[in-house]
């Protein structure tokens, strides 16, 4: 396979990808979820640390908490209703470059105990000098739930290759949608919060509206 082949296949699979509300009845083979759910798995994040959790719902799943969410999620009345899955991207509260989970992320790479030190003092600087969160509880959420958004459009990407449809959803109301991910045994609220979630099917209808986007030279800018 040529490289221009690829970058073909690349290209058509992003042309494919529209934000679908509603899809047909139609289930995601289990192997095909495995494979999105793989990508989120293995995209990047900020110093390793892949401070998240996703959560996977059925359609089964998904009705037991249906009637509870849409009263409070707007963005996703009509994918609750329609979707073969959903998941649920969660991002971890407690980043704090002294937090279990930061040396838990050095220690899983089987690091020395004097490269660990090291990293540590680093992310420190990094936390306290570079982005001035070291302090703010909301401000290291937010850093932890930014980096779901790179497992979020990687999982988007990938079912868009083998023709499965997606919608990327941040319209609830926070607490509220917590809360009931609470009341359903979902989440841990002490260690995790709801940073976005994602439909996934086939789509009913063809898309009403075609794709827009800005004129590609005013959002690329090359410099001499």
């Amino acid at each position: 396979m040529t490289k221009e082949t690829i970058k073909a296949q690349v290209r058509k699979a992003f042309d494919h990808r529209v934000s679908i509300r509603v899809y047909n009845d139609k289930d995601i083979p289990k192997e095909d979820m495995d494979y999105i759910l793989d990508m989120a798995w293995l995209s990047p994040s900020s110093i390793g640390l892949e401070p998240w959790r996703f959560i996977v719902l059925d359609r089964k799943a998904i009705s037991k908490i249906a009637t509870d969410l849409k009263p409070v999620s707007w963005g996703a009345k009509s994918q609750l209703d329609t979707a073969s899955h959903f998941v649920l991207l969660l991002a971890e509260k407690k980043v704090r470059y002294d937090s279990q989970a930061v040396k838990d992320s050095l220690y899983r790479k089987e690091l020395d105990k004097e490269i660990i030190a090291s990293r540590l003092l680093r992310y420190e600087d990094f936390q306290k000098n570079h982005k001035t969160m070291a302090n703010s509880d909301r401000l290291l959420w937010e850093w932890a739930a930014k980096q779901t958004y790179i497992a979020l459009a990687n999982m988007m990407t990938a079912a868009s290759f083998i023709g499965i449809d997606s919608c990327p959803i941040e319209g609830f109301q926070d607490e509220p949608v917590n809360a009931i991910l609470v009341k359903h045994g979902l989440i841990d609220p002490n260690k995790e919060k709801l940073a976005s979630m994602l439909a996934l099917g086939y789509r009913a209808n063809t898309p009403k509206h075609k794709r827009v986007r800005k004129d590609r030279h005013t959002v690329v800018t090359w410099v001499d």
